[in-house]
């Protein structure tokens, strides 16, 4: 029986990170890290610690045969356990006896699960800084690109193209401190029942054993690219529900890229098109089509992340005791599920918008196909202030109203209607209201708002991120965990 993600299209781009190789590596290097971190303490000859990370090779191992052996005990860490120690035997005996000492089975799933996480980061990360600096040029190139806001799915205002990839890439911008986090993920210690007990019996006589023991927890942690956590988290799961969210916010952040790229490629709008590529977006019954499929899989992703978490809150609300039954099991899919579907969304993220087509014309074509009523905010605030009561009673707003509702889609109407209006009528700063100063009301590029200082101070945050000397990938990752694999 396999499972090669035949209902999971695209989720591939993830496997590498998040399979069961990964898995089993992720589960091999914890405890070949805590026979080194042991003899960093002085509890283990070096040579064990060698040869306890030679046999943490993961094409070493069955991960069917665990899979299944692991039904006996709940996890799969016993019987990978057993397979590890009778490799471990074959190349140093002495070896043997320093692995897994003081931990329990819990300690070294859950560290796995957070390593497994924290490897995925990295090319989470560097995809989404691939994605970032095309939004980055997208919003730099298209600043002054025409197209028509939408709100509540009409026509508004005026704006431009540069906005939009702008206010994509701040959705990104605004996970960059949720990211980090994913570079900061905690082991998980505490032993059979989150006392320590195990591993303050490694220090005998020792009067300073507990904190000794703690000292090696955080050998451990070093050894693994992983942080200490302040406490035992056992039963307390905020760090996999933190860590969950982050990944189903980057799923987020990426579907509403793509919500943006589904609705504006449509052909009766135009306006963008996916880059093609060779058997992508074809149709079995028409083969005219050529269907947007990497934002459709960004949007499946974005759909899905969200019951993921759920799943994740459910299990935590239902822990008990020092050690959990069942609750714990259910997370270890949907966080993995979770990374996965992250790592291969960032990946379609990049490749759409490195190779998106931006088609001007229809942008305002778009716009234009609106009329001056686009305007209309536009067109009061200015004259509305300068009309005095009409002889019916009518207000200033409400004389412009009327000739917008009246004239809607007609620009030359407008025009003569509105310069007729404000006939004798003088600007602030004492201009007369002429045909000139009604045609500049009526033109969509005078009315963008604080379109470039928006654009700017996106543009700004992007250019202090990926120069910054702390970070790597532009904020959006870290650096690399040891691994064996």
């Amino acid at each position: 029986m396999t499972d090669a993600g035949l209902l999971r299209p695209g989720a591939h781009r993830g496997d590498a990170h998040t399979d069961d190789t990964a898995v089993l590596q992720a589960l091999l290097d914890v405890e070949a890290a805590w026979v080194a971190a042991q003899a960093d303490a002085g509890l283990a000859p070096r040579a064990a610690a060698e040869s306890a990370r030679a046999a943490a090779r993961a094409a070493d191992y069955d991960a069917g045969d665990i899979a299944r052996r692991a039904e006996g005990g709940g996890n799969p860490v016993i019987p990978l356990l057993a397979d590890y120690r009778r490799r471990l035997g074959e190349l140093d005996p002495d070896a043997v006896r320093f692995v897994h000492r003081g931990l329990t089975s819990q300690d070294v799933m859950d560290t796995a699960m957070m390593l497994l996480v924290r490897r995925a980061a990295e090319p989470l990360g560097r995809q989404l800084c691939g994605t970032a600096d095309a939004l980055a040029r997208l919003a730099q190139t298209h600043r002054g690109t025409l197209q028509a806001a939408r709100t509540l799915t009409q026509h508004a205002l005026p704006t431009t193209f540069g906005l939009k990839a702008a206010g994509w890439l701040a959705g990104l911008q605004d996970l960059e401190a949720d990211l980090a986090g994913l570079t900061r993920l905690p082991v998980s210690w505490g032993g059979a029942a989150g006392t320590l007990a195990g591993s303050i019996a490694l220090f005998p006589g020792t009067p300073d054993a507990a904190e000794q023991a703690v000292e090696l927890a955080r050998r451990w942690a070093g050894e693994l690219g992983l942080s200490m956590p302040a406490h035992v988290w056992h039963t307390s799961r905020r760090p996999v529900l933190r860590t969950a969210e982050t990944l189903a916010a980057v799923c987020a952040a990426l579907g509403r890229i793509a919500n943006d790229v589904l609705l504006l490629s449509r052909p009766e709008l135009g306006e963008l098109r996916e880059p093609a590529a060779e058997g992508r977006g074809v149709s079995s019954a028409m083969p005219q089509k050529q269907n947007p499929v990497l934002s459709v899989l960004l949007k499946r992703t974005a759909l899905t992340a969200p019951q993921l978490v759920a799943q994740l809150h459910l299990a935590a609300a239902q822990y008990v005791d020092e050690r959990p039954d069942g609750a714990w099991h259910t997370e270890w899919p949907a966080l993995r599920e979770l990374a996965r579907l992250a790592v291969a969304a960032s990946s379609h993220a990049a490749e759409l918008t490195a190779g998106l087509t931006v088609d001007l014309a229809r942008m305002r074509a778009n716009l234009d196909a609106s009329g001056p009523a686009v305007l209309a905010e536009r067109i009061s605030a200015a004259l509305a202030p300068l009309l005095p009561p009409a002889a019916d009673g009518a207000t200033g707003k409400q004389q412009v109203q009327a000739v917008v509702r009246e004239h809607a889609s007609d620009r030359q109407g407008m025009l003569d209607a509105l310069e007729g209006l404000a006939a004798g009528t003088l600007l602030a700063d004492g201009t007369p209201v002429d045909r000139g100063v009604v045609t500049r009301l009526l033109d969509p590029a005078g009315y963008l708002g604080a379109n470039d200082l928006l654009i700017d101070r996106v543009l700004e945050r992007h250019d202090r991120s990926a120069n910054d000397p702390s970070t790597t990938s532009g904020g959006y990752a870290g650096t690399s965990a040891r691994s064996t694999a």
